[in-house]
Parts: C-alpha cells; structure tokens; sequence
C-alpha cells in the first residue's frame, strides 16, 4: 500500500511530503521530501520503518521520534505526528483522513 502526506508546518512556512510504501504491514518504506533543511538531514536518516515498532510502543522509543528528536529544534513541529499517521495508513493500520490543527488567538 502507498500513503502519502503532505504537512505544512506552519509559521515557519516549510511543507514537508512524505512517500510511505509498504508491501507487508511491517516494513514501511520512507521518502521524505521538504525544503526544510532540518527535515532534509531527518530524510537521510529516515528511509525505512518497521510500523508495529512505531505505533504500538512509547513515542520516545520509535525511530521516528529519535530521528526527529536529533534533527528537528523545534518540539512543536507537526512532522512528527504526520510521518506516524502517514507510515500508520501504509501499513493498513488506519484509514487515510485529513488531521488538522487550527490555532487562534484572542
């Protein structure tokens, strides 16, 4: 199964795409494509992710987050939970929806 998701960071304007392919339910391949320069060295980091590993264990403990937590300062960057939900639906472990977070202020 192929997913792909497209994350808009925000403020900082970068869009990060990510490419999730996985033929077995486990092992998902990662293509992740963004003009910002912390997710392009977390993209070389990043190529491939055993799913069950991923989301059925603490967040600290995934490769995704020790990837994002050397490569990204920014703890509130919504890439992080993107790439989980992307690799999520490849692996056929949830349905492909938009998730969205929006912020006002008063």
């Amino acid at each position: 199964m192929i997913a792909t998701g497209v994350i808009h960071s925000g403020v900082c304007g970068f869009t990060i795409n990510v490419k999730a392919v996985c033929d077995d339910g486990h092992k998902v391949k990662l293509e992740i494509i963004s003009d910002c320069p912390n997710y392009q060295k977390l993209a070389e980091a990043l190529t491939e992710v055993d799913a069950f590993h991923e989301i059925f264990q603490k967040l600290h403990l995934g490769s995704v987050y020790q990837a994002f937590a050397k490569y990204s300062p920014h703890p509130s960057c919504p890439g992080l939970s993107g790439i989980l939900k992307t690799v999520e639906v490849a692996a056929g472990l949830a349905l492909a929806q938009n998730a969205s977070i929006n912020i006002t202020k008063e």
